[in-house]
């Protein structure tokens, strides 16, 4: 496939990132949420209901973490298409480094405090975004010359 397929793919992550933020940031208090409140309330309360001030936390939590999932998916979004797109290097490292730096934390948070269905979430957007940066590798490196000084 095109290097230009992979590069919107990797726009269209973005949008889909900062689209599910917006819509995290202004809904997170209603039932469009519950699927992840019913996945992270068990692990913390078992099976007692968190009570009433637990949820208003939760649902601001959420809120404020839309909020940064939203600006998250614009810098992906403006990075693969601008920089990415013009194959500057430094562009490609910043989603390599960006992705692995926030799968290990976030995801080792997760699995310290056994919420697997964070875990499967942050995997899938893993994969989603290596797969366009392994597959445009050579479009960065692969035709890397080093040329000595004098030469």
């Amino acid at each position: 496939m095109s290097f230009r397929f992979w590069q919107r793919w990797l726009i269209a992550l973005g949008v889909g990132v900062t689209l599910f933020g917006v819509v995290q940031a202004l809904f997170s208090s209603t039932a469009l949420f519950g699927i992840f409140y019913d996945q992270y309330n068990p692990v913390f309360w078992g099976t007692a209901a968190p009570t009433a001030e637990t949820v208003q936390f939760q649902q601001w939590a959420f809120a404020v973490w839309g909020g940064t999932i939203a600006g998250w998916g614009v810098f992906i979004t403006l990075l693969a298409a601008y920089p990415f797109g013009q194959r500057a290097k430094w562009a490609w490292l910043c989603f390599l480094d960006g992705l692995l730096l926030w799968y290990v934390l976030d995801t080792g948070a997760s699995v310290v405090y056994g919420v697997g269905f964070n875990v499967a979430f942050n995997t899938a957007l893993l994969v989603l975004g290596m797969v366009p940066l392994v597959m445009t590798w050579r479009e960065f490196f692969a035709q890397q010359r080093f040329i000595r000084e004098g030469a």
